[in-house]
Formats: structure tokens, C-alpha cells, sequence
């Protein structure tokens, strides 16, 4: 009789812990830092900060989202090891940087890859593509959240006109230190100089590197309006923007604060990309009334000739093929 009355005491008291337990554990509150390089008048910014407002909306506080500009938390580098040992942040990073984990990423960031958004619509559908994240995740410790963020179309900031890759023989072209980048440009023409973004306006004053490749959008936050004269509209790479965070990280959300990340990744991603390609023109109208020229004439077909040999000196000629035959390009 006692001991039916003790089990059944010490039943009651468990069940009763796992009844305050489990509302903790559904409660359990989490903080993700989202880094970028970007300037805080920048687009993507004021995205990330409505991506960021609707996940602590949607999940009721229980995910929180702080947004950190002008690379705060460091230089994106460092940042994506620190993701890939647990850390909980994320990164707006490209496929070029992706790429050195995963080769066959690299591709995205390549010449005349994706040449519209909705050319990057598509490449959601591409199963080549769903190999490589899943490859990155499981062997690298970097989960894509998203990567419906298009920054525009990456065009030369020059002091001389180019009009033609010949016209860049000898330049030296700041680029991200990443293979498919420096490859993409020396095949362009010029001298890939591999550097971060906040070092490139000194550089430029100091005449270290003589041009840049950049979106118009990135023009006015950098100020480099102030130390370049001419804009060459090559539009060579369509730049598509990674968020990703660590997969250690990812995998301890539970699950519906895991849909929430990504839906409203898509999402706000989708809406800035538009929004992007509405300001490019304004942007370069003010641009062009402080004072830069737009090179006119720019032999668009022999910049796209030259381009291809980036994707055969770095072997990833078969890659880009199987993805563009997946998404109906080639």
C-alpha cells in the first residue's frame, strides 16, 4: 500500500516536472546576429531590418534578429568560420566565397550567369543546386537560408573609358578574395586585386588599385563618386546574395522558427531585390550629375566571349551547364 502510495507520488511529480518543462522548452527564446558589409543607407539594409522585424513578429519574440552594418561584427571571412563553429550569426555573403567549400557554387557568381531575378527564381528548382547546399550544410557547417537577394548587375568604375576588355590591360581591379572573382575579372581583362570592401576607398585614393566592380546602388554609400570618373555598364555579374548562418546553429532551432527564417528570408528578399532594381536608375542619375560619365559604345558581346574562359580555367564549365540545362537556359 505505501509503496503503491510512493509510486504514485513520484509518477505525479514527474509528470507535473515535465508539465513546466515542456512550456519552458516552447518558450525557449533564441538571438541570431546578421553581419554585412554594406552601408546602413544601402537597400539591403533597410531589408534585413524587415526581414529581422517580421521573423520577431512572426514567432512571437521567441527569434530575435539584430542587424549589424559596415561589416561591425567583423570581416566576412572571419565571420563564416566563426558560423561554422556554433556561432549564432549570419552572414549575407555570395556564391564566389560559398564556392570555396563547395566548388561547384562558385558558378553563380560567374560572368553572365544569371542575367535577371527571375533567372534566380528559377535556380530554386535546380536539383544540382539542392546538392551543393546540402553538401555545405552536412560537410562544411553552413545552412543557406535564402538566396532571393539580387543586388544588381556589377558594372567597372574606372578613371579612364573601357569599352572593351583590351581596355583593361594593366588595371588593377579590386575584387573579394575569391577564386571564381579574381578569375572572372582577369578574364574581363584586368588585374584582380583581392581586398575587403572597406578598404577600397583609400586604396583608391592612394591609387593602389585603379577602378572597382560594383553595383550602381554601392556607388553612393562608398562615396566612390569622389575618386572614380567613369562608369562602364559590362553588367558582367548579376550578383546574387547568400544569408546563411551556422548549420549548428540552424539545427537547434526548432523546427517552425526554422520555416519562419526562411520564409521571410524569401520574402523580404524578393521585395528588396525589386525595390534594388527600381533605385538602380535613380542612383546612377544622381551619379551622373556629380559628376561621373557613362562610357558609351561598351562591346557587351566581347566582354561575354571573354567571360567563359573563367568558367574553363577553373574547371566549372560542366557545372554551370548542368545547372542552366536544369532551369531551362541551355
Amino acid at each position: 500500500m505505501i509503496g503503491s502510495m510512493l509510486r504514485g507520488a513520484a509518477l505525479a511529480a514527474g509528470l507535473a516536472v515535465a508539465a513546466a518543462v515542456a512550456p519552458a522548452a516552447a518558450q525557449q527564446t533564441f538571438t541570431l546576429r546578421l553581419n554585412h558589409v554594406l552601408a546602413p543607407t544601402e537597400p539591403f539594409h533597410e531589408g534585413f531590418q524587415t526581414w529581422a522585424r517580421r521573423v520577431q513578429e512572426r514567432s512571437n519574440g521567441r527569434l530575435t534578429m539584430r542587424v549589424f552594418h559596415s561589416a561591425q561584427l567583423g570581416v566576412e571571412e572571419d565571420i563564416i568560420e566563426q558560423m561554422r563553429q556554433g556561432a549564432n550569426i549570419a552572414q549575407n555573403t555570395d556564391a564566389a566565397r560559398l564556392g570555396t567549400y563547395v566548388r561547384g557554387m562558385a558558378v553563380l557568381n560567374g560572368p553572365y550567369f544569371a542575367e535577371s531575378i527571375e533567372d534566380v527564381a528559377k535556380l530554386a528548382d535546380s536539383p544540382t543546386l539542392r546538392r551543393w547546399e546540402d553538401e555545405l550544410a552536412q560537410n562544411h557547417g553552413l545552412q543557406v537560408v535564402c538566396f532571393d537577394w539580387v543586388q544588381g548587375a556589377r558594372h567597372f568604375y574606372t578613371n579612364r573609358p573601357v569599352r572593351r576588355p583590351e581596355d583593361l590591360a594593366g588595371q588593377r581591379i579590386r575584387t573579394p578574395p575569391a577564386p571564381i572573382w579574381q578569375e572572372s575579372i582577369r578574364a574581363l581583362g584586368a588585374a584582380p586585386v583581392a581586398m575587403a570592401f572597406g578598404e577600397m576607398y583609400p586604396a583608391l585614393q592612394q591609387r593602389a588599385i585603379d577602378g572597382v566592380e560594383l553595383v550602381w546602388n554601392n556607388i553612393p554609400g562608398g562615396r566612390f563618386n569622389e575618386v572614380l570618373r567613369y562608369a562602364t555598364e559590362s553588367g558582367h555579374i548579376l550578383l546574387i546574395n547568400f544569408q546563411v548562418v551556422g548549420a549548428r546553429f540552424f539545427n537547434s532551432l526548432p523546427p517552425d522558427l526554422r520555416t519562419i527564417l526562411i520564409e521571410e528570408c524569401r520574402r523580404a528578399g524578393q521585395e528588396t531585390s525589386r525595390r534594388v532594381a527600381e533605385r538602380e536608375q535613380e542612383v546612377r542619375r544622381q551619379m551622373i550629375q556629380r559628376g561621373m560619365t557613362v562610357v558609351d559604345n561598351v562591346d557587351t558581346a566581347a566582354f561575354r566571349r571573354a567571360g567563359k574562359r573563367a568558367y574553363e580555367v577553373l574547371g566549372l564549365a560542366a557545372e554551370r551547364a548542368a545547372v542552366l540545362r536544369e532551369v531551362g537556359r541551355q
